[in-house]
Order: structure tokens, then C-alpha cells, then sequence
């Protein structure tokens, strides 16, 4: 479980994000929405630490990731896996250097333990047969798998998604969704996705924010989602619907 309490970012005399509150709960899919520049990226660097709040607190279970001594905060950040919007996979390695790669940098496991959790890790998001090739090699879906075998590789009790869906096409989000949904349940993880994806919104939405100019507007399930009565809530969902609409006629 994630809790954090009142969230306030400034830069300069720019408020980014103001008196943010909310709990995300283990073995749940914990959707942030909102339009673009409304703070959705910076809440999500806040909880991780990449970002440190101006004020506020963040939570992991028991332990404080803002104000804790550094042995404690390095213990969270082993236990966050992360999923970049572009996947963020290193060119210059394979598939499996780069699933391998916070095994090297965070622990100090022996070369055949971490080889053998890569191939699970790979096996899981049903790319055991692609671990030598590199990542211009594989498709941006397969790219997003890597990202999340990666993500997971260190046995990650928090995942973070940062627009999972972002340049996928319909079948392939609707996989990566299905996929994230699997890792949380099964290993019930903490995981928070930021997403602009309607079908993602309304099939994964345990708890959902939506965030509208630094502010927490709304919060709710996927289900009480279709009876909200906020405006700027509507407009996005709105807007949403038509972008989504169009892409799929694109494709």
C-alpha cells in the first residue's frame, strides 16, 4: 500500500501539483488520469522519489520515502519496478542485459540466479524466445513486455506504468493490459498506472484519481466512473472517446 498526504509541488512560481492526497491499495490497479500538464508524470516522480515534493508525505507500507535515512529509501526504490512510456530499453544490450540490468545494479545476486530469474521473468511475459536479439530488433509491443519483465525482475512489490499504452495499437494495449492485470493479482503488487487509455480506464480501474490543474477532482472505480458529476471529468472522458475513436479508425 502506497499512502501519501497532502502533495504539493511548486517550481519557481509554478504550482504543479496542489494538496494531493489518496491511497493506493496492494493487489490493486491504481489508475491516475487527467489531461496533459495537469501533474499526473510529476505525482508519479514524487511517489518514487525521482522528484522530491516541495511539501507532503509519501508512504510505502510503513516505510517514508521522503524522509527516511538513505538506507531505508534505497530499500523501497529495490522494491518499485517501473515501466517507462517508451519503454526506456538500452540499445546497446539485448534483451536479456536489459532485463538483467536492476539485478546488477541492486543486488548482488550470483550470474546464474540472476540469468535463471531473467528467463522466468521473460518466460511470464511470454518472451523466452527473444533474449539474445536487441531492441530494435523486437516490436514496440515487445518492447513494452521487456519493460515489464524488466520492471518485475527484482520482485517488485510497487509497479509503476507511465502510459503503458502510448504508440500501441488496440490489440497490443489491450495485451499490455491484460498482462499488468495478471502481475498484479498474481503477485499481488501495488501498482499505479498513469494512462490516457479509455479501455484501460474502464476494464482496470480498481481505484481510479483523475487530476485536473494539480488538483484531485475525483476518485473512484471503474464503475462509478460512468456516474460522476464533474465537469471537467466529462470533458476529458469526452475528449478521450473521440481521440480513441479516431485512432482506431487510423489503424
Amino acid at each position: 500500500m502506497i499512502t501519501f498526504q497532502n502533495i504539493y509541488k511548486q517550481y519557481n512560481d509554478n504550482v504543479i501539483l496542489h494538496d494531493v492526497s489518496g491511497v493506493f491499495q496492494r493487489g490493486k490497479i491504481n489508475l491516475v488520469i487527467g489531461t496533459s500538464g495537469t501533474g499526473k508524470s510529476v505525482l508519479l516522480k514524487c511517489l518514487v522519489g525521482i522528484t522530491q515534493p516541495t511539501s507532503g508525505s509519501v508512504m510505502f507500507d510503513d516505510r517514508d520515502i521522503i524522509n527516511s535515512h538513505a538506507k531505508t529509501i534505497i530499500g523501497i526504490k529495490r522494491d518499485i519496478g517501473m515501466l517507462f512510456q517508451g519503454s526506456a530499453l538500452l540499445d546497446s544490450k539485448t534483451v536479456q542485459q536489459n532485463v538483467q540490468f536492476p539485478l546488477d545494479m541492486l543486488t548482488n545476486m550470483p550470474d546464474k540466479e540472476k540469468l535463471d530469474r531473467v528467463n522466468f521473468c521473460l518466460a511470464r511475459v511470454g518472451l523466452q524466445n527473444v533474449s539474445h536479439k536487441f531492441p530494435n530488433e523486437i516490436s514496440g509491443g515487445m518492447q513494452k513486455r521487456v519493460g515489464i519483465a524488466r520492471a518485475i525482475v527484482n520482485d517488485a512489490k510497487y509497479l509503476f506504468c507511465d502510459e503503458p499504452n502510448s504508440g500501441l495499437d488496440p490489440q497490443t494495449s489491450l495485451l499490455i493490459d491484460e498482462l499488468i492485470k495478471e502481475l498484479t493479482y498474481e503477485y499481488n503488487i501495488t501498482t499505479v498506472v498513469v494512462t490516457h487509455n479509455l479501455d484501460t480506464i474502464f476494464t482496470l480501474g480498481d481505484y481510479i484519481m483523475f487530476l485536473s490543474k494539480g488538483k484531485k477532482e475525483w476518485e473512484g472505480d471503474s464503475q462509478s466512473l460512468f456516474h460522476n458529476e464533474v465537469k471537467p471529468l466529462q470533458d476529458f472522458l469526452l475528449a478521450s472517446k473521440m481521440m480513441q475513436s479516431l485512432l482506431k479508425q487510423a489503424v
